[in-house]
């Protein structure tokens, strides 16, 4: 279970660094916003987010273990750039570990009430559709491109 209370310890105090370091290098990340990234792109995520989530505040609570499975839930308030709306975003996630590192990280959210609270009137009036999903999937996508060459630069 350590890895994974650094893991959580290291996203309340946003070092995203820390969180990377305990990524094994092929890992597997999926949620809502970002349907499936590997390896450094999932890590770079965690470094983008921590960045430029300069109100972030997120706590958490390891819910269970079970062999090399944990789930935990946590909670995110933060401001959301592209609109300045406040999200409390509640999330169920399910983490993989071996050998010391996390190897499969699955985040569970409701997208519809998460484009609700950050996108205001379209989320609230287009978030349950598929086609707002995938809009926001490939800004998101976009964004931690950018933000990756950036940090290459």
């Amino acid at each position: 279970m350590a890895p994974i209370k650094i893991f959580y310890d290291a996203f309340c105090v946003r070092d995203g660094e820390t969180m990377a370091s305990l990524y094994a290098d092929d890992v597997e990340f999926q949620d809502p916003v970002f349907p499936q990234l590997r390896g450094e792109y999932a890590k770079s995520m965690w470094r983008m987010l921590c960045e430029k989530g300069a109100d972030l505040a997120v706590t958490y609570e390891i819910i269970s273990s079970d062999g090399d499975t944990h789930k935990v839930r946590w909670d995110a308030r933060y401001t959301f750039t592209g609109t300045g709306q406040q999200v409390h975003n509640k999330v169920l996630a399910t983490l993989v570990v071996k050998d010391g590192k996390i190897t499969k990280h699955t985040d569970q959210f409701s997208f519809w009430r998460w484009s609700r609270q950050a996108l205001g009137v379209p989320g609230l009036l287009l978030g349950w559709t598929p086609v707002l999903q995938k809009k926001v999937q490939n800004r998101a996508r976009k964004s931690l491109e950018a933000y990756m060459a950036q940090k290459k630069n």
